[in-house]
């Protein structure tokens, strides 16, 4: 995956495309998740992006950059498939690791708590038990 592609992805894209991607985003991001959690190395960060992605007060090319990440991430179509183990989310994991290096400063600790109790959710937890 190249730097071009990933710079492609993470375009924020005007006001009805972001709310657009939100709804997909909201919809997807969960069951998404809990298949990947176990692929996934950034799991805290991904879901603390989750949280600042759709909190209104993160500037709208934030939540645009974060929302263009985290929907490649629950789009079904892929560059490499996500079914083959964890070969298939590397390219998800550089596009979210580019967008939360890109915005990190706006990641707030409300976010990261936010995350910490989504995380501890027993049906997540369920779903990280071997």
């Amino acid at each position: 995956m190249d730097d071009i592609k990933i710079g492609e992805i993470l375009l924020p894209g005007d006001e009805p495309t972001q709310e657009k991607q939100e709804r997909t985003v909201r919809a997807k991001f969960w069951p998404t998740l809990k298949k990947a959690v176990r692929q996934v190395p950034l799991g805290r960060d991904v879901v603390a992006a989750f949280y600042c992605a759709t909190d209104r007060d993160t500037p709208l090319r934030v939540r645009g950059v974060l929302l263009a990440a985290l929907g490649y991430f629950v789009m079904p179509i892929d560059v490499v498939p996500d079914v083959l183990a964890f070969i298939g989310f590397t390219d998800d994991i550089a596009v979210l690791t580019t967008a939360i290096a890109l915005i990190n400063s706006n990641i707030k600790d409300r976010h990261y708590l936010a995350a910490d109790r989504a995380l501890a959710d027993e049906d997540l937890a369920e779903t990280t038990k071997s």
